[in-house]
Protein backbone atom coordinates (compact mmCIF):
# COMPACT_ATOMS: atom_id res chain seq x y z
CA UNK A 1 0.00 0.00 0.00
CA UNK A 2 1.67 3.31 -1.10
CA UNK A 3 0.24 6.42 1.50
CA UNK A 4 -0.18 10.40 -0.24
CA UNK A 5 0.24 11.64 3.13
CA UNK A 6 0.94 11.04 6.67
CA UNK A 7 -2.75 11.37 7.26
CA UNK A 8 -3.13 8.58 5.51
CA UNK A 9 -0.90 6.16 7.42
CA UNK A 10 -2.79 8.02 10.57
CA UNK A 11 -6.06 6.76 9.39
CA UNK A 12 -4.88 3.12 8.93
CA UNK A 13 -3.18 3.09 12.17
CA UNK A 14 -6.42 4.26 13.63
CA UNK A 15 -8.57 1.09 11.57
CA UNK A 16 -5.86 -1.64 12.63
CA UNK A 17 -5.97 -0.14 16.48
CA UNK A 18 -2.46 1.18 16.56
CA UNK A 19 -3.35 4.95 17.77
CA UNK A 20 -4.08 6.05 20.59
CA UNK A 21 -5.71 9.58 20.73
CA UNK A 22 -4.92 12.04 23.43
CA UNK A 23 -7.15 14.88 23.25
CA UNK A 24 -6.01 16.01 26.86
CA UNK A 25 -3.66 19.51 26.69
CA UNK A 26 -0.01 18.34 27.34
CA UNK A 27 3.13 20.37 26.93
CA UNK A 28 5.90 19.86 24.59
CA UNK A 29 8.38 20.79 27.04
CA UNK A 30 9.03 17.48 28.45
CA UNK A 31 5.18 16.44 28.94
CA UNK A 32 4.79 14.26 26.14
CA UNK A 33 8.16 12.47 25.76
CA UNK A 34 7.28 11.61 29.31
CA UNK A 35 4.09 9.62 28.44
CA UNK A 36 5.62 8.23 25.42
CA UNK A 37 8.64 7.20 26.88
CA UNK A 38 6.23 5.06 29.33
CA UNK A 39 3.90 3.89 26.79
CA UNK A 40 6.86 2.44 24.52
CA UNK A 41 8.58 0.62 27.32
CA UNK A 42 4.92 -1.43 27.14
CA UNK A 43 5.07 -1.66 23.13
CA UNK A 44 2.26 0.21 23.23
CA UNK A 45 0.39 2.13 20.66
CA UNK A 46 1.23 5.24 18.29
CA UNK A 47 -0.01 8.26 20.33
CA UNK A 48 -1.31 11.19 18.40
CA UNK A 49 -1.08 14.52 21.01
CA UNK A 50 -4.12 16.47 19.40
CA UNK A 51 -4.05 19.08 21.99
CA UNK A 52 -0.08 20.52 21.99
CA UNK A 53 -0.39 23.56 24.57
CA UNK A 54 0.16 26.67 22.41
CA UNK A 55 0.51 25.14 19.54
CA UNK A 56 -1.85 24.43 16.81
CA UNK A 57 0.12 20.88 15.35
CA UNK A 58 -0.38 17.98 16.49
CA UNK A 59 2.01 15.41 17.64
CA UNK A 60 2.46 11.86 16.37
CA UNK A 61 5.08 10.06 18.03
CA UNK A 62 5.82 6.21 18.40
CA UNK A 63 4.33 5.92 14.97
CA UNK A 64 7.07 3.02 13.52
CA UNK A 65 7.78 2.02 17.29
CA UNK A 66 6.87 -2.23 16.48
CA UNK A 67 7.41 -4.40 13.54
CA UNK A 68 3.66 -4.19 12.75
CA UNK A 69 3.28 -0.50 12.50
CA UNK A 70 7.01 -0.19 10.39
CA UNK A 71 4.62 -3.45 7.83
CA UNK A 72 1.88 -0.89 7.83
CA UNK A 73 4.14 1.66 6.81
CA UNK A 74 6.33 -0.08 4.05
CA UNK A 75 2.79 -1.49 2.72
CA UNK A 76 3.67 -5.30 3.55
CA UNK A 77 2.51 -8.40 5.70
CA UNK A 78 5.60 -8.65 7.66
CA UNK A 79 9.44 -6.24 7.04
CA UNK A 80 11.26 -9.41 6.32
CA UNK A 81 9.94 -9.05 3.00
CA UNK A 82 11.41 -5.49 2.35
CA UNK A 83 14.82 -7.49 3.88
CA UNK A 84 14.74 -10.24 1.21
CA UNK A 85 13.75 -7.87 -1.56
CA UNK A 86 16.92 -5.79 -0.37
CA UNK A 87 19.41 -9.07 0.22
CA UNK A 88 18.14 -10.32 -3.31
CA UNK A 89 19.51 -7.15 -4.40
CA UNK A 90 22.52 -6.71 -3.06
CA UNK A 91 23.15 -10.46 -3.86
CA UNK A 92 22.31 -10.27 -7.62
CA UNK A 93 25.45 -11.45 -9.68
CA UNK A 94 26.00 -9.58 -13.44
CA UNK A 95 24.05 -11.57 -16.13
CA UNK A 96 26.28 -13.84 -18.19
CA UNK A 97 23.53 -14.69 -20.97
CA UNK A 98 20.76 -13.50 -22.38
CA UNK A 99 18.56 -15.52 -20.76
CA UNK A 100 20.13 -13.91 -16.96
CA UNK A 101 19.52 -10.47 -18.92
CA UNK A 102 15.97 -11.00 -19.22
CA UNK A 103 15.48 -12.41 -15.68
CA UNK A 104 16.79 -9.27 -14.19
CA UNK A 105 15.30 -7.09 -16.60
CA UNK A 106 11.74 -6.80 -13.88
CA UNK A 107 14.34 -6.39 -11.26
CA UNK A 108 15.90 -2.77 -13.26
CA UNK A 109 12.20 -2.00 -14.35
CA UNK A 110 11.17 -1.78 -10.92
CA UNK A 111 14.64 -0.03 -9.37
CA UNK A 112 14.14 2.69 -12.52
CA UNK A 113 11.48 4.78 -10.39
CA UNK A 114 13.81 4.95 -6.97
CA UNK A 115 16.07 7.72 -8.44
CA UNK A 116 14.85 11.38 -7.27
CA UNK A 117 12.95 13.34 -9.76
CA UNK A 118 13.50 17.31 -10.38
CA UNK A 119 10.22 18.87 -10.58
CA UNK A 120 9.05 22.67 -10.98
CA UNK A 121 6.64 21.53 -7.40
CA UNK A 122 5.30 19.85 -5.42
CA UNK A 123 3.16 18.89 -2.31
CA UNK A 124 6.16 20.01 -0.11
CA UNK A 125 5.43 23.78 -1.77
CA UNK A 126 1.40 24.18 -0.99
CA UNK A 127 2.56 25.66 2.47
CA UNK A 128 4.97 28.69 2.11
CA UNK A 129 5.69 30.61 4.85
CA UNK A 130 7.67 33.91 3.76
CA UNK A 131 8.68 34.78 7.53
CA UNK A 132 9.07 31.42 9.30
CA UNK A 133 9.25 30.94 12.72
CA UNK A 134 9.95 27.88 14.18
CA UNK A 135 8.30 29.00 17.42
CA UNK A 136 5.09 27.66 15.26
CA UNK A 137 5.99 23.67 15.65
CA UNK A 138 5.34 21.63 18.82
CA UNK A 139 9.16 20.84 19.38
CA UNK A 140 9.90 18.43 22.14
CA UNK A 141 12.24 19.03 24.86
CA UNK A 142 12.85 15.11 25.53
CA UNK A 143 15.10 15.19 28.70
CA UNK A 144 15.24 17.30 32.03
CA UNK A 145 18.76 19.05 31.18
CA UNK A 146 18.71 19.44 27.63
CA UNK A 147 19.69 22.62 26.52
CA UNK A 148 16.51 23.25 24.69
CA UNK A 149 13.68 22.05 22.45
CA UNK A 150 15.42 19.67 19.48
CA UNK A 151 14.08 18.81 15.96
CA UNK A 152 15.10 15.31 16.57
CA UNK A 153 14.10 13.51 13.20
CA UNK A 154 14.59 16.38 10.24
CA UNK A 155 15.75 16.17 6.73
CA UNK A 156 18.20 17.63 6.13
CA UNK A 157 19.29 18.62 2.45
CA UNK A 158 22.88 19.46 1.10
CA UNK A 159 24.83 19.81 -1.54
CA UNK A 160 28.60 18.88 -2.44
CA UNK A 161 29.45 22.90 -3.83
CA UNK A 162 32.20 21.20 -5.40
CA UNK A 163 30.88 17.84 -7.05
CA UNK A 164 26.78 19.02 -7.06
CA UNK A 165 26.17 15.78 -5.42
CA UNK A 166 22.98 15.85 -2.54
CA UNK A 167 22.71 14.37 0.77
CA UNK A 168 19.04 13.83 2.82
CA UNK A 169 20.69 13.01 6.15
CA UNK A 170 18.68 13.24 9.48
CA UNK A 171 20.52 14.88 12.06
CA UNK A 172 19.30 16.43 15.48
CA UNK A 173 18.70 20.23 15.13
CA UNK A 174 18.43 22.48 18.08
CA UNK A 175 16.68 25.36 18.06
CA UNK A 176 18.35 28.60 19.44
CA UNK A 177 15.10 31.27 18.40
CA UNK A 178 12.66 31.39 15.91
CA UNK A 179 15.03 31.47 12.99
CA UNK A 180 17.97 30.36 14.16
CA UNK A 181 18.86 26.62 14.93
CA UNK A 182 22.29 24.78 15.78
CA UNK A 183 22.80 21.69 13.43
CA UNK A 184 24.32 18.76 15.40
CA UNK A 185 26.30 16.34 13.15
CA UNK A 186 29.66 14.80 13.19
CA UNK A 187 32.28 15.25 11.17
CA UNK A 188 32.18 12.28 9.42
CA UNK A 189 28.78 12.64 7.88
CA UNK A 190 28.14 13.56 4.78
CA UNK A 191 26.48 16.85 5.39
CA UNK A 192 29.55 18.06 7.61
CA UNK A 193 31.32 17.46 4.62
CA UNK A 194 29.16 19.61 2.51
CA UNK A 195 29.17 22.44 5.01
Amino acid sequence: MAYNSLADFVQVLAQQGELKRITYPVKAELEITEIADRVMKRQGPALLFENVTGKQIPVLINAFGSARRMALALGVSDVEEIAREVEKLVQTKPPKTFKDKLKLLSQLVRLAGIPPKVVKNGSCQEVIHREPDLNFLPVLTCWPGDAGPFITLPAVFSKDPAKGTRNVGLYRMQIYDARTTGMHWHLHKVGARHY
